[in-house]
């Protein structure tokens, strides 16, 4: 039994868009673990959608099983904290079982998606991240992305080859260099940070990340009641053109139970 548990409310939605036929994305959204997951598939309708699904139900799964070796209440450095490798490795498994599901299924080669992931712990967020689905903190007013993206514009802008209003309209925007699936492993970048009530983190996939602006997202979040966040932000992609599958997840730190 722990001693703690933050108490987390958190609410998502996802949309199709205004320009494709099928959603590729999916979403978890696990309170009871604490645990809350944004996956954006690639490799065709049947491919994505599978993709992205294997993702989410793998690393629950694993997610599950891994929190039954923690006590809660850890006091050690957080390099040390049983909790920091939980989600790369929930990732990882997830890679495996995409990667082999596509070998056994002709139609399913070359599939992948995105994974932005998020679990707390302890008084501690979580992540494990691959692609450029988001993770954004609001706190005190500010907005901050927490995961990088791994895209090749991302990869441009940091060599200095473009610049940041170029990479907003750039039509390689959805070129990713890395992804969950595609080969049978992949390295998973790992974020842990220390929460305070009134937190609010928001996940997302690149439908909206690609249509609204950082500042918009923490507005839409603070002139929204929560659980109206992710309908709010979804409907202003849309509204400017919605040419991607668009998936939102806000959770909000209310302080311990």
């Amino acid at each position: 039994m722990r001693d703690k548990q933050l108490n987390i409310l958190a609410f998502g939605q996802t949309d199709v868009g205004m320009r494709r036929d099928h959603n590729e994305d999916n979403y978890l959204l696990d309170d009871e673990q604490r645990l809350y997951v944004v996956a954006d598939g690639m490799g065709g309708h049947l491919g994505g959608e599978m993709a992205s699904m294997l993702a989410v139900s793998t690393i629950r799964d694993t997610v599950r099983d891994e929190r039954k070796r923690l006590n809660g209440g850890f006091q050690g450095p957080i390099e040390q904290h049983p909790a920091l490798m939980m989600l790369p490795n929930a990732v990882k498994r997830a890679c495996s079982a995409i990667f082999h599901k596509a070998q056994e299924v002709p139609e399913l080669q070359g599939m992948g998606t995105t994974v932005t992931g998020l679990a707390f712990e302890d008084d501690y967020a979580f992540f494990g991240h691959v692609g450029d689905s988001r993770a954004y903190l609001i706190r005190d007013g500010r907005i901050e992305q927490l995961s990088e993206d791994h895209s090749l514009v991302n990869e441009q802008l940091k060599a200095g080859l473009i610049t940041p209003d170029q990479a907003r309209i750039s039509r390689f925007k959805h070129i990713i260099t890395r992804s969950v699936g595609f080969e049978e492993d992949v390295a998973v970048d790992t974020m842990v940070v220390p929460v305070q009530p009134g937190d609010v983190y928001v996940l997302c996939s690149d439908g909206l990340a690609n249509l609204v602006s950082t500042l918009e997202i923490r507005d839409s979040v603070f002139d929204n009641f929560l659980r109206d966040a992710p309908h709010a932000l979804i409907q202003l992609a849309n509204e400017r053109g919605g040419d991607d599958n668009i998936t939102v997840v806000v959770a909000y730190v209310n302080g311990p139970d």
